[in-house]
C-alpha cells in the first residue's frame, strides 16, 4: 500500500513542518512525497534526503529571512519580495538534493487558474521557484512559453497529486489549514470558484497533522522570526507526536 508524505502551502509557517518531520521520520519513510508552495521546497529537500537535523538548521538559519525581503514595486503583478534570495536558495537545493522516491509539485498556469502536477523527472528550478510564486508576493514564472505560480492558490494541501501518483494511503503536514485573515478567505474563496477544482481524493487512507489553531498572522507568514521559528518546530513535533506516540 503505497503512502505518501503530503506537505501544505503556509510560507514560513513551513518550519511547523520541519518539526513535524523531525517527529515522523523516526517512524515513517514515504513512498513518495508531494508539496505545494514551501511544502515542495521541504518535500523536494526530504524526498532528496536532507536529514531532519539539516532541515531544522536550515529553518533556525537567520538568513532565511531574506527569503521575504520585500521591494518596491510599481507593477503589483510583479511581486513586492525580492526573488533573488529566493532564486539562491531554489538553485542551491536543486543543486544538493535529487529525489530518491517519486516526487511532484503544483503549480497553477495562469491566467486560465488551471492546476498542474509536475513531476521529479520534468521538474527545474524555475518550476520550484514558480511553485513558491505567491501572487503579488513574487512575480509568476515562465516556463515553455506558459505563466506558473503558486500552487497553493487553489489547492493548499494537495493530497490529490499523491492520488495521481499512486498513493492508497498518506500523511500529510498542513501548516495552513485556514488563513488567518477574513478578506484573504474571501478572496481566496472566489479565486478557487473561478479555477480548476483539485481531484477529489477518492479511496485515500489519509491521515493529517495541523496545527489546533492559526499559527499567526498573514504578516508572521511572511516575516522570519526566530521566536516564531522556535514556537512552530516545537508545535509541529508535538502535534506529531500526538498523532504517532
Amino acid at each position: 500500500m503505497p503512502c505518501a508524505l503530503v506537505l501544505s502551502a503556509g510560507g514560513m509557517f513551513g518550519a511547523y513542518q520541519a518539526g513535524a518531520w523531525n517527529v515522523l521520520s523516526r517512524r515513517f519513510q514515504p513512498d513518495m512525497v508531494a508539496g505545494a508552495s514551501v511544502g515542495a521546497l521541504t518535500g523536494w529537500a526530504i524526498a532528496g534526503g536532507c536529514s531532519p537535523a539539516d532541515l531544522l538548521a536550515m529553518w533556525r538559519d537567520p538568513a532565511t529571512a531574506l527569503l521575504m525581503k520585500r521591494r518596491s514595486s510599481l507593477v503589483p503583478w510583479n511581486g513586492f519580495f525580492d526573488p533573488a534570495a529566493l532564486h539562491r536558495q531554489v538553485r542551491d537545493w536543486y543543486q544538493r538534493f535529487k529525489p530518491r522516491v517519486p516526487y511532484s509539485l503544483t503549480l497553477v498556469e495562469v491566467p486560465g487558474l488551471r492546476l498542474v502536477r509536475v513531476p521529479h523527472d520534468q521538474i527545474t528550478p524555475e518550476h520550484l521557484m514558480a511553485s513558491c510564486a505567491v501572487p503579488f508576493g513574487f512575480p509568476p514564472v515562465r516556463i515553455d512559453g506558459k505563466l506558473y505560480v503558486d500552487g497553493g492558490l487553489l489547492d493548499v494541501l494537495p493530497v490529490w497529486a499523491a492520488v495521481e501518483m499512486g498513493a492508497t494511503r498518506a500523511i500529510a503536514v498542513n501548516a495552513l489549514p485556514l488563513m488567518p485573515s477574513r478578506p484573504l478567505r474571501a478572496a481566496a474563496r472566489v479565486v478557487r470558484l473561478l479555477g480548476q477544482k483539485p481531484a477529489k481524493a477518492a479511496g485515500l487512507d489519509l491521515v493529517s497533522i495541523s496545527p489546533r489553531s492559526p499559527l499567526g498572522s498573514i504578516r508572521d507568514a511572511l516575516t522570519w522570526s526566530p521566536e516564531n521559528v522556535r514556537r512552530w518546530i516545537q508545535q509541529g513535533e508535538d502535534d506529531a507526536a500526538a498523532l504517532v506516540g
